[in-house]
């Protein structure tokens, strides 16, 4: 490792966590140098929804590698964009009767928060964009500016305005009738909160610590938005891509947000590739206006219309990923049974859950037990209280029995567990 040690900056993290070279993957497992095999639960951050090296996926990129098609083209007309627009649009799009146009922002998640942030504020002609309590949206100026989290805010280094924070759903344990305090200040001239361009939301926040909006908290807030004249910007990067069950986390929710941010799971390989979708009447942008030199990354428009075809022609895959959803909360629901006394509870949607571990320090290492055993976890929440369950969508049900298993040792080896007086 010294080599990482002498030339890496220190920002470096994950890896902090993960003390090992690693060398090769497949599927929902991962081999250092020394063949040593570790599951799974972090997919990248939720990039690796399909798995690590998806076979399907692989052999369509090699073969288009092989044959010298384009790699780099920036905004220019290409086949393999060609293709990947016409097929969101069959699988995706038309089939839940959304009307959205697609930009193509840039590489990374950040990239298309902030060209939602950027159009919001263009379209509407005002700067405030309203967000919520332990959200995370990314690390460059704007995203962090509509970012909760006081220590990633910080290394900003200069001041982070236009934008006001409101409480996430349940932020105040119910006492506060939802959006009553939002509602008041917009009715309010006196209230001190210049107009907002637009409100930008997750529907389950990861980072933040799997917090799960309900779907009547979304609806309410849609409604308010559309009462106001704010602009509804869904930041699914995330929770994007199925990893709640449908292709887009708010569906369950029935509302049609007016901008929705995606990326990290969008091509399907872990190739860099974003996406800032908006209603058709929003795309007011002039020629060149947003652009970058990374936003046509062709081999990630082709694995990524390789998944679509692969896993969202139909209704099975949302449906496998409900029902593994439903075995991973089961399973979480018993372990935080039996450390009850230690205050453990559980969140989540989907394949995107969460087992809560009050414990100064659990929830940390109760991760690095797992990693001992072969398992790969990483925490999330203000506090790293959560310790935070991704496991790619294809993970097997033999896979995830096998983690979870692993998961309830390392609970028992980590949590110190009061003793009665």
């Amino acid at each position: 490792m010294e080599t990482f040690s002498h030339l890496e900056s220190e920002v470096r993290s994950y890896c902090r966590g993960w003390p090992t070279l690693f060398d090769k993957a497949r599927g929902s497992r991962v081999y250092d140098t020394s063949g040593r095999d570790y599951l799974d639960f972090f997919a990248g951050a939720g990039s690796l929804n399909y798995g690590h090296n998806n076979p399907a996926l692989k052999s369509a990129l090699l073969d288009y590698l092989g044959s010298d098609s384009v790699v780099h083209s920036l905004d220019a007309y290409t086949v393999a964009k060609r293709d990947f627009l016409s097929t969101f649009e069959e699988v995706i799009l038309r089939p839940r009767g959304l009307d959205y146009k697609v930009q193509f922002p840039g590489p990374a998640g950040n990239n298309a928060v902030e060209a939602a942030l950027k159009l919001a504020r263009k379209v509407t002609g005002r700067e405030t964009v309203i967000s919520f309590t332990n959200s995370f949206h990314g690390m460059t100026l704007g995203a962090l500016a509509v970012t909760g989290n006081s220590m990633k805010r910080g290394g900003a280094g200069v001041p982070l305005s236009h934008t006001a924070t409101m409480p996430f759903d349940n932020y105040m344990d119910g006492q506060v009738p939802d959006f009553l305090w939002l509602r008041s200040l917009l009715e309010d001239s006196g209230s001190g909160l210049d107009r907002p361009a637009a409100v930008i939301v997750e529907t389950v926040q990861g980072e933040g610590g799997i917090n799960v909006a309900s779907a009547k908290w979304l609806r309410g807030l849609a409604e308010l938005c559309q009462e106001y004249e704010l602009l509804l910007i869904v930041d699914d990067i995330q929770m994007g891509c199925g990893r709640t069950g449908p292709f887009f986390s708010f569906e369950e929710a029935g509302i049609v947000p007016d901008i929705v941010t995606l990326s990290k799971s969008i091509s399907g390989y872990g190739l860099p590739l974003a996406l800032t979708l908006f209603k058709r009447e929003l795309d007011v942008w002039e020629p060149g206006e947003h652009n970058g030199t990374f936003r046509g990354f062709n081999p990630a428009f082709l694995t990524a219309t390789v998944a679509l075809d692969t896993y969202w022609r139909d209704e099975v895959f949302q449906k496998e990923t409900l029902a593994k959803g439903d075995l991973i909360a089961e399973r979480l629901d018993a372990i935080a049974d039996e450390h009850a006394e230690a205050g453990a509870t559980t969140r989540g949607r989907g394949m995107a859950r969460g087992l809560v571990l009050p414990g100064e320090g659990d929830a940390k290492r109760v991760c690095a037990e797992a990693f001992e055993r072969g398992l790969l976890m990483e925490t999330s929440g203000p506090e790293d209280e959560v310790a935070k369950l991704l496991p790619p969508l294809t993970t097997s049900v033999t896979e995830l029995e096998e983690g979870l298993d692993i998961l309830a040792e390392s609970v028992r080896a980590a949590i110190r567990t009061p003793q009665p007086a």
